[in-house]
């Protein structure tokens, strides 16, 4: 067959496609895409390929060489196009862009999926219930729920995954060699560019700006994941229920509740976790660590969050609102069990004697009337009670601790009830009437 058609000088055209190029040579690899034809086989696993320089790059897999290297972090690469890419994470060139949202993206594949968010195209579908999904990964993970195929192994103690994520989660949790160190705490990693992003823990760099609110963030992912708090935007759905999410590992944590996977599980008690930060959390209750500290009192928290929503007891901050009184209030799942006062709605049932609570710890708590259960004992006296709260407030009568003062005269008192009726004393406020 003669391929040979002069369009113009040395132009040779393919009579399948209509294709043209100006080397005979690659008219005829061209070719090989209609043919199948792989003449390049690599000598180790027998992949075969089109291309001798798509072999060569496939060779690397098994040689472990990384021949292209990034000028900025030195991070390594088999192939060119893929440093390339990693590029613009420093430029922060992103040359595809959405025509309907304006979005941008640094790999023209990536805006191929976004498109999908727009036109609803999912073109890959499960075989087996008729699913459809909009990039072939979640397909393939779908499909391992009607299989029960756990591909992804671990080489040291053989468990098995379902998907490479989780597996890459569990590998944490064996020890590894982490060559990079912070050298303000000592902290180590395994890559010298996640060494660099903590340190900024320490310098207070944040150098990722949203252009709308003006928060910054020290990692480019936290930037990203932000904006979807302006745009609403949630690309990563659960295949089971639906349901979606703004940061896919909200949405994979999401999914172990279908599961009931809890791969992170405690040494002297246990207790099990979906994640390895729920573990580290749950350690110090048998360690007694409390590594974060107000610096106003020095009250001292197993958990930042603890600490942080602590410190609005001093500053009076309460960011959360309701919507219909304008209450506000420290913490989010306060104002959500508030706004329940307004719609009647008590979602949390007993099931002794059905009476139903705005929130789930007022119902656990109910329940010990039924069950007479006392988990919080005095290590004093031994005295057990329902609550907390009124466990610490009987310790004082042993301790003779009062945690709250009166700021005009410095009388002190053990509940903040009874500095709360002191405090009328100054004002002269008489609220009970004959």
């Amino acid at each position: 067959m003669n391929t040979k058609s002069f369009i113009g000088e040395n132009s040779y055209s393919c009579k399948v496609c209509g294709s043209s190029f100006t080397r005979k040579q690659c008219l005829a690899i061209h070719m090989r895409t209609h043919t199948g034809e792989k003449p390049y086989s690599c000598e180790v696993c027998g992949s075969s390929f089109t291309h001798k320089e798509t072999m060569v790059n496939h060779m690397r897999i098994h040689t472990g060489e990384k021949p292209y290297s990034c000028e900025i972090c030195c991070s390594s690469f088999t192939h060119r196009q893929t440093m390339v890419q990693h590029m613009r994470t420093h430029t922060g060139e992103k040359p595809y862009s959405c025509e309907i949202c304006g979005y941008s993206f640094t790999r023209k594949p990536q805006l191929v999926i976004h498109m999908r968010t727009h036109t609803g195209e999912k073109p890959y579908s499960c075989e087996v219930c008729g699913s459809s999904f909009t990039e072939k990964r979640s397909m393939l993970r779908h499909m391992r729920t009607h299989t029960g195929n756990k591909q992804y192994s671990c080489e040291i103690c053989g468990s098995s995954f379902k998907n490479k994520n989780d597996l890459a989660i569990h590998m944490r949790t064996h020890p590894e060699e982490k060559p990079y160190s912070c050298e303000v705490c000592g902290s180590s990693f395994t890559r010298r560019n996640n060494m660099l992003q903590h340190m900024r823990i320490h310098t207070g760099e944040k150098p990722y700006s949203c252009e709308l609110c003006k928060s910054s963030f020290t990692r480019k992912p936290g930037l990203v994941s932000h904006m979807r708090t302006h745009t609403g935007e949630k690309p990563y759905s659960c295949e089971v229920c639906g349901s979606s999410f703004t940061q896919r590992i909200n949405m994979l944590q999401h999914v172990q509740t279908h599961t009931g996977e809890k791969p992170y599980s405690c040494e002297v008690c246990g207790s099990s976790f979906i994640r390895k930060p729920g573990l580290v959390v749950h350690m110090r209750t048998h360690t007694g660590e409390k590594p974060y500290s107000c610096e106003v009192c020095g009250s001292s928290f197993t958990q930042k969050s603890h600490m942080l929503q602590h410190m609005r007891t001093h500053t009076g901050e309460k960011p959360y609102s309701c919507e219909v009184c304008g209450s506000s209030f420290t913490q989010k799942h306060h104002m959500v069990q508030h706004v329940r006062t307004h719609t009647g709605n008590k979602p949390y049932s007993c099931e002794v004697c059905s009476t139903s609570f705005t929130d789930k710890q007022t119902m656990v708590i109910h329940m010990r009337t039924h069950t007479g259960e006392k988990p919080y004992s005095c290590e004093i006296c031994g005295s057990s009670f329902t609550k907390k709260i009124n466990m610490l407030r009987h310790v004082r009568t042993h301790t003779g601790e009062k945690p709250y003062s009166c700021e005009i005269c410095g009388t002190s008192f053990t509940k903040k009830t009874y500095l709360l009726r002191h405090v009328q004393t100054h004002t002269e406020k008489k609220p009970y009437s004959c």
